[in-house]
């Protein structure tokens, strides 16, 4: 196990991370935020869905998950169509202009991560993927999958979430 100054300096690097994320979201069109893009990603990510599912992957609660829908909608980039299985409820598919616009934001990405790491080999820009993947598994949060963490004891300096 790590020792507790590592944890600390991970816990900075989370907190400058947020310039990272601040950056690629400043480059996104302005008719595009966050959550519009989010909501185009998973259903890029992993095809027709029902609402209920993208709050899940959204890990939000419904009524912003509602609201992010209503604002890919009202763009044409994607539409909700009655659930075969269930007509109370929608499935959400991509539209081409929804396919499109999730084009763009990967061309808009892309083109900023392969600039901002062009001096990083293949093999640190794979070991980074690596890296995040296994974090986002072991902060896997979604409804009864990880039961939360105990916080740090009363002793540590840094706050256990930021």
């Amino acid at each position: 196990m790590a020792e507790k100054a590592q944890y600390e300096e991970l816990v900075r690097q989370f907190s400058a991370f947020g310039a990272v994320k601040r950056e690629l979201g400043r480059i996104m069109p302005a008719e595009c935020p966050g959550g519009s893009a989010a909501v185009l990603t998973l259903l890029g990510r992993h095809g027709d869905m029902r609402m209920s599912k993208l709050a899940e992957l959204l890990a939000v609660d419904m009524s912003v998950t509602s609201r992010h829908v209503a604002h890919v909608v009202d763009r044409g980039w994607i539409e909700r169509s009655p659930d075969p299985a269930d007509k109370r409820s929608r499935i959400l598919r991509l539209t081409p202009a929804g396919h499109a616009q999730l084009d763009e934001l990967s061309r808009r990405t892309t083109e900023v991560l392969a600039e901002r790491l062009s001096d990083w080999t293949d093999e640190e820009v794979g070991r980074l993927t690596d890296l995040m993947t296994r974090l986002r598994q072991s902060f896997d949060c979604r409804p009864g999958t990880r039961a939360a963490p105990a916080a740090f004891d009363q002793t540590t300096r840094t706050p256990a979430s930021t």
